[in-house]
């Protein structure tokens, strides 16, 4: 065996072979190991091994090790079991293959019976789980186990009639992998969690489980320690009632207020960033995650322009990443709006756009769109509401987004099915609600208005209530806050016809509504600056200077 394990640690740092941050160790005499895809490195080149000697962990290979295809006698899993996940053997290795998602063998687990090392062949990071290719991602239960010999064991005691798979580095790396093949798992019904009967496991299986929606996941309580000591001991029995006996995860969630007075005064798990503009922040105290923030306005009033502003605004002042749902526009589109709030023209209009080079035009997607903070919902024909709500999720919980903007609710509503657009809204709206909660990230919302009555409608400017919002009393009930903006498009001021008047309908946080603040749309930059009330100016003011 090598000696790194007894070697001084010299450094932390990046692993070119997955890309982790901290997670390759240089050791004093100069060879490094990587914790998060265990690879290991002799010096300043891959160590090429045909032994079992493994530094810590594992050995990086760049050949493929062959067997022969057996049964796993000492953990009693059968030839067939073992031909079916492509497992198969050689004197004292067991080799368990790995694919990508095209169906592709990258890399091999081999695993040393004697002594239970192990070393790694090929790409592992880039694989799916263990046993992914061999089921399609759709149907009514997928198991997930904590290791290959416990997938299979698994799938040989449940009948091999259910899809088994396993994550690729123990209880460690569950919620990595997880979160890297969150889609494929969402494609069943349930997804059973038989991870090891101890502190690891149990931890790893409560973690995993808070990644998917209520009810989705479900958690095995086993009497022994793994699926393979029920295989081993003969317990399939025993084993398949407490797959069937498995419930879902239910968070603690009932707490005596007396209980959490000593912690009362301590910073919850909620981040703040404050709006680009200070009327709104005066009254508002910025955009919280866990909260749903509806904005309104009449056509043309300025939405989608305050919009592309927050998504910009968010980008610079926070970390987080941003989930972007614009259902009238495709992701093009969405990209150039980006990229003309960080350069301060049009790029979006094609004639302004070809009026810089590439290289020009390439200085407003490197702090925008090749950030790779931005993940845009790339929709085509019909959408269902399941389908957003599931991308949501997806965004959230596999991608990171803190912030979601989804614009706009009509769109939405239309493509549900029945006449009755009210129910319609209640349901989506609670849907909403429900996801804000569970993720807990900040999601602005666009919604329209019913069309106004009476002489002046909305493009005139006309003041909006909490009445008028389209179809239903929920979307104000169920918003943490309201935002209404006001524009009178047909004022003969230009100033006037390009201010739009921001009023806070609710506000839940802090509870004062009204007008915020003035927002001056400028033609020739395409961005929103916060001015004072040109409503109030002397008439006979002409330049645009007195109004900021």
């Amino acid at each position: 065996m090598m000696s790194d394990q007894k070697s001084k640690v010299i450094s932390r740092g990046e692993c070119k072979n997955c890309g982790s941050s901290d997670a390759n160790v240089l050791y004093e005499n100069n060879n490094k190991y990587c914790f998060s895809c265990q690879t290991f490195t002799k010096g300043d080149t891959m160590e090429q091994h045909n032994t079992y000697e493994s530094p810590i962990r594992g050995v990086h290979q760049n050949h493929f090790t062959q067997g022969n295809f057996t049964s796993l006698s000492d953990r009693r899993i059968s030839e067939n079991t073992c031909r079916f996940y492509g497992v198969t053997t050689q004197q004292d290795k067991h080799i368990y293959p790995y694919y990508d998602a095209s169906g592709s063998l990258i890399a091999n687990k081999v695993r040393h019976v004697s002594n239970k090392s192990f070393f790694v062949e090929g790409k592992l990071p880039q694989a799916t789980l263990f046993g992914q290719n061999k089921f399609a991602n759709r149907g009514k239960f997928v198991t997930v186990c904590e290791g290959e010999i416990d997938a299979m064991s698994a799938y040989e005691m449940l009948g091999s009639k259910w899809a088994v798979v396993s994550i690729k580095n123990g209880a460690q790396s569950a919620v990595k992998d997880i979160k890297a093949h969150y889609e494929y798992l969402t494609g069943f019904e349930k997804v059973v969690l038989c991870f090891d009967n101890d502190e690891h496991g149990r931890k790893a299986a409560n973690q995993v489980a808070q990644i998917f929606e209520p009810n989705k996941c479900l958690i095995m309580n086993m009497a022994k320690k793994d699926a393979n000591e029920y295989l081993k001991e003969n317990k399939r029995e025993e084993f398949t009632r407490a797959w069937w006996d498995a419930k879902p995860y239910t968070p603690a969630g009932i707490v005596n207020l007396a209980d959490i007075a000593d912690s009362l005064y301590e910073e919850e798990d909620v981040e703040t960033v404050l709006y680009p503009y200070d009327g709104l922040n005066d009254k508002l105290f910025g955009i919280r995650t866990g909260e749903l923030v509806t904005f309104t306005a009449g056509t043309g009033a300025g939405k989608s322009s305050m919009m592309r502003e927050l998504m910009y605004h968010i980008l610079v002042n926070t970390e987080h990443n941003i989930g972007i749902f614009s259902l009238e526009e495709n992701k093009k589109q969405t990209a150039f709006h980006l990229m003309s709030v960080a350069a301060s023209d049009r790029l979006y209009i094609k004639e302004i756009r070809e009026k810089y080079s590439r290289e020009q035009l390439r200085k407003f997607e490197d702090p925008t769109i090749r950030t790779g903070r931005y993940f845009a919902f790339d929709h085509f024909g019909s959408i269902t509401t399941d389908e957003i709500l599931n991308r949501v999720r997806y965004m959230v919980k596999a991608l990171d987004c803190k912030f979601i903007i989804l614009d706009h609710l009509s769109i939405l509503v239309s493509g549900l099915e029945g006449e009755d657009e009210r129910r319609n809204i209640d349901q989506l709206m609670t849907k909403l609600r429900s996801l804000v909660e569970e993720t807990r990230c900040a999601m602005l919302l666009v919604s329209h208005l019913r069309r106004a009555s009476g002489d002046k409608g909305q493009e005139q400017g006309k003041e909006i209530s909490l009445s008028m919002l389209r179809g239903s009393h929920s979307i104000a009930q169920i918003s943490d806050a309201v935002i209404a903006l006001e524009r009178d498009q047909q004022a003969t001021d230009p100033v006037k016809a390009n201010t739009t008047t921001v009023r806070v309908l609710k506000n839940r946080y802090a509870g004062e509504t009204g007008v915020a603040t003035y927002l001056l749309y400028d033609k020739d930059s395409g961005r929103m600056q916060e001015i004072e009330n040109p409503f109030e100016v002397d008439e006979d003011t002409t330049d645009i200077g007195d109004y900021l």
